[in-house]
């Protein structure tokens, strides 16, 4: 492909950008994006999300890593997004090559091409990246000439269904390891080293994983008889990297400003990583263990500063559970007085619903236009325990009840359908709980107070998945079939309430949640399917509109790949898994005594209550060390 440059120095000539929807998209030059000359830039590295522009603009991480690398003088780091279908098919037909947003200059120029992998149903749009640009889909087809692909982001704890597609993933959080990165590249490249000693030296480096170098066996019934490394002084197991010390840690005081609006259009506010809850079905709170946080007055300092630099109207904070972060109200109390003065909205997810988050949420709220989010996640307290949940029928009913007392009139439910151990009486346990919700609001408003006249219940039930790491990585997960019966289920229960007029129900589409369990769990033979979905059409499959479940049965079928094998038995616990190379910092051990206890219906408490000896006190701080001196 030969890359054109326009008058006004953009990829893409007037004539396509009208053709287009949102052309914004790919202009780049917003506020705040880094401009460097190139003459003085030894590493070009190439950050991409792909997704559309609107979702890769709201992600955190890529503003993190852009931010941090361009603070290198002799590294400049670019951001690219998926071509939306419009202009993907326009490249394609007049072969122009994907290019990066602040220079426009074409991928395939680059020294790395850095793919963020935050979930599974993006899987095809990797490789819409990777043919746009020109690289070879395969990391062993490529040529000398071509850019490192690497990965990173929660996916990579199982990189193995597109292990063929990456030269390299980084496994952990990305501020620790790219400067010893950069520096090995750049000498190698003083020393006329060839790509393959590049990768063999960067597989040394702790936290890096390049698949070229390690073989799977397996065994006759399709499990894994072996995964070992196929060269010298390459580790058997990779440990992921962690950052310690936040408050330290870099952080974009200047973030890029889109143009346009995109998903989180905000200053967003890291709160602290990792969760104290140890919910079972949850990869995130095992993954990011162990709890740190920010120090109170750095973020003070970081709200200034980035709203001053960004003009938003808004700041959110960013955690799993902001309600356990020690000096919430602190910071509230501060961003309040801050916020109020600049007429500033704040956004405050991830709070549980008591008395103090409802009357701080009624302070920063127009509570006309809100409404409350409840997860309770299972319909009975059986079920609730045997996830590790930790919120009871009364937590839930209290909270409703200061809610409505509060003014709100609007509540959403979230569920999963599918998990372990579930029974009918747990998934019409849905309905029972939406039902008794609705009777708090009756009970608790008097007919003269109730401004619309009546309380407006949203349950939505999500299908589990089985993901890796979790005390659930042992479990089976339904069907397709099995899925819908249990929506239909759920559907009747709430159907027979008496309350039923109040509840609206939604439910995830199944064929997505089939698919997402092969590729959260698969191996690398699952790798030939995607490239065959690929080859079929299949791109943003994370978009119902786009998503093609017809072609993915049919590449599954053609590559005699089974999806019952990778979805539908249990593990005994003895298996090898794909990912078990892999050392996310909480043991096998622990997740398999998390695993018998769920069968048990037994609780664990949580981190601040009791250490559960799940393996993340090894890294030397955070929570683990919060009440020893």
């Amino acid at each position: 492909m030969q890359k054109t440059v326009h008058k006004d120095g953009l990829a893409l000539s007037d004539d396509i950008l009208m053709k287009v929807e949102k052309p914004a998209r790919y202009i780049g030059h917003e506020y705040n994006a880094v401009i460097k000359d190139k003459e003085n830039v030894k590493i070009r590295f190439a950050m991409c999300f792909p997704d559309v522009y609107e979702i890769g603009m709201s992600h955190l991480g890529i503003q993190i890593l852009y931010d941090m690398m361009n603070r290198l003088e002799d590294v400049w780091c670019e951001r690219v997004y998926s071509p939306w279908v419009d202009l993907d098919r326009i490249m394609r037909q007049n072969q122009i090559p994907l290019f990066a947003l602040e220079s426009q200059d074409a991928v395939r120029e680059f020294d790395f091409l850095g793919i963020t992998i935050q979930y599974e149903m993006c899987y095809t749009n990797i490789l819409q990246i990777l043919d746009l640009s020109g690289i070879a889909l395969t990391a062993v087809d490529r040529s000398e000439d071509d850019p490192i692909v690497i990965g990173g982001g929660p996916c990579t704890y199982n990189p193995e269904p597109i292990a063929e597609f990456f030269d390299i993933f980084y496994i952990g959080e990305g501020e620790t390891r790219y400067e010893e990165l950069f520096d090995l590249y750049k000498r190698c490249k003083h020393e006329k080293k060839s790509r393959e000693e590049f990768l063999y030296l960067a597989g040394r480096i702790p936290g890096l994983y390049v698949p070229r170098f390690y073989r799977t066996e397996y065994k006759e019934d399709g499990t894994i008889q072996s995964f070992t490394p196929v060269r010298e002084g390459l580790p058997e197991r990779i440990l992921k990297e962690i950052v310690m010390d936040l408050s330290d840690a870099v952080y974009p005081e200047a973030p890029v400003v889109p143009y346009i609006k995109v998903t989180q259009d905000r200053v967003v506010l890291e709160i602290q990583r990792g969760c104290i809850r140890g919910c079972r079905f949850c990869q995130a709170g095992q993954l990011y263990r162990p709890v740190r946080e920010r120090d109170v007055e750095v973020l003070k300092r970081y709200a200034v500063k980035m709203l001053e630099s960004s003009g938003h109207e808004e700041i959110s904070l960013s955690s799993l559970s902001s309600s356990d972060y020690s000096k919430l109200p602190e910071l509230i109390d501060f961003l309040i007085e801050e916020c109020s003065r600049k007429k500033i909205n704040i956004s405050l997810p991830s709070l549980r619903i008591d008395s103090f988050s409802l009357d701080v949420m009624s302070k920063v709220q127009d509570i006309r236009k809100s409404s409350l989010t409840f997860a309770p996640e299972a319909g009975s307290q059986r079920l609730r325990d045997v996830i590790n949940k930790g919120l009871t029928r009364e937590d839930i009913l209290h909270g409703a009840t200061l809610a409505f007392q509060g003014g709100w009139t609007r509540v959403k439910l979230y569920f999963m359908l599918g998990l372990p151990t579930e029974t009918e009486e747990d998934i019409l346990g849905i309905g029972e709980l939406s039902n008794e919700i609705a009777k708090v609001f009756f009970d608790t408003v008097p007919k003269e107070e109730r401004k619309n006249g009546k309380v407006q219940i949203v349950t939505s039930t999500s299908f589990f998945i089985p993901k890796p790491f979790t005390p659930f990585q042992w479990a089976r997960m339904c069907t397709k079939e099995e899925f819908l019966d249990k929506a239909y289920t759920t559907r009747k229960g709430i159907m027979s309430q008496l309350n039923q007029k109040s509840i609206k129900y939604n439910w995830h589409e199944a064929d997505v949640s089939v698919l997402e369990g092969v590729l959260a769990r698969g191996d690398r033979r699952v790798g030939q399917v995607i490239r065959r979905a690929y080859e079929k059409g299949c791109i943003f499959d994370a978009w119902s509109e786009y998503f093609h479940y017809d072609k993915w049965l049919e590449a599954f079928d053609e590559c005699q790949v089974s999806i019952d094998f990778y979805n539908t038995r249990e593990r005994s616990a003895e298996e090898i898994f794909p990912w078990d190379f892999i050392d996310c910092g909480v043991t096998k051990e622990f997740l398999l005594r998390e695993w018998k206890k769920a069968q048990n219906e037994t609780v664990s408490p949580n981190c601040k209550m009791q250490c559960q000896g799940c393996g993340a006190s090894r890294f030397g701080g955070g929570i683990c060390y919060e009440n020893k001196n």
